[in-house]
C-alpha cells in the first residue's frame, strides 16, 4: 500500500498542503492516518474523499455542511436518508445556479455580438436599429430569450 506525505498528497490532488491541513483541522478527513511522529499519511482511498470534498466545495457547500456530511457518514447507515437529502438539495441549488449562469451567458453572447457589430460599424446605432430579420438567427433567438 502506497502512503503519501501531505506534500505528495497536495501535489497529487493539485491542492496546497495548507488546504489539506485545514481540511484535517476542520474534521473533514478524520480517516487520514498519522505516523508515530504525527506526520499525516495519505492512502489512495483518502484521495476519493478529498475529491468529494472538493466537489462539495465547488457545488457551493459550506465547510460546516461538508463536516456534517462526514459526521453522518462516520455514524453509518442510520444517516443514509440525511445524506441522500443533502445531496438532492445541493443538486437542486447547483441546477438553479447553472440556469442563472446560462441566462448570464446568453446576455454576454448577445452583448458581444452587439458590440462587435457596433465596433465594425463605428456606431451603436447599427445594432440598436437593426431589424430582427437582419440579425443572425442565433442572435435573434438570444435577444428573444433574454428580452433586451
Amino acid at each position: 500500500m502506497m502512503l503519501y506525505t501531505i506534500s505528495e498528497a497536495a501535489v497529487k490532488m493539485q491542492l496546497t498542503p495548507y488546504t489539506l491541513r485545514y481540511y484535517d483541522k476542520e474534521g473533514l478527513i478524520p480517516f487520514v492516518e498519522r505516523s508515530a511522529g504525527g506526520i499525516r499519511l495519505f492512502k489512495e482511498k483518502d484521495f476519493e474523499w478529498i475529491r468529494l470534498i472538493e466537489c462539495m466545495k465547488t457545488a457551493g457547500m459550506p465547510i460546516k455542511e461538508i463536516k456534517t456530511f462526514i459526521d453522518w457518514y462516520m455514524e453509518g447507515d442510520s444517516t443514509l436518508q440525511l445524506r441522500r437529502n443533502m445531496f438532492h438539495e445541493r443538486k437542486k441549488i447547483v441546477e438553479e445556479h447553472i440556469e442563472l449562469l446560462n441566462k448570464t451567458l446568453d446576455t454576454l453572447n448577445y452583448k458581444c455580438w452587439f458590440y462587435d457589430t457596433a465596433v465594425a460599424a463605428g456606431t451603436t446605432s447599427v445594432p440598436k436599429n437593426m431589424k430582427q430579420e437582419d440579425m443572425p438567427n442565433e442572435i435573434r433567438e438570444l435577444k428573444d430569450k433574454i428580452d433586451l
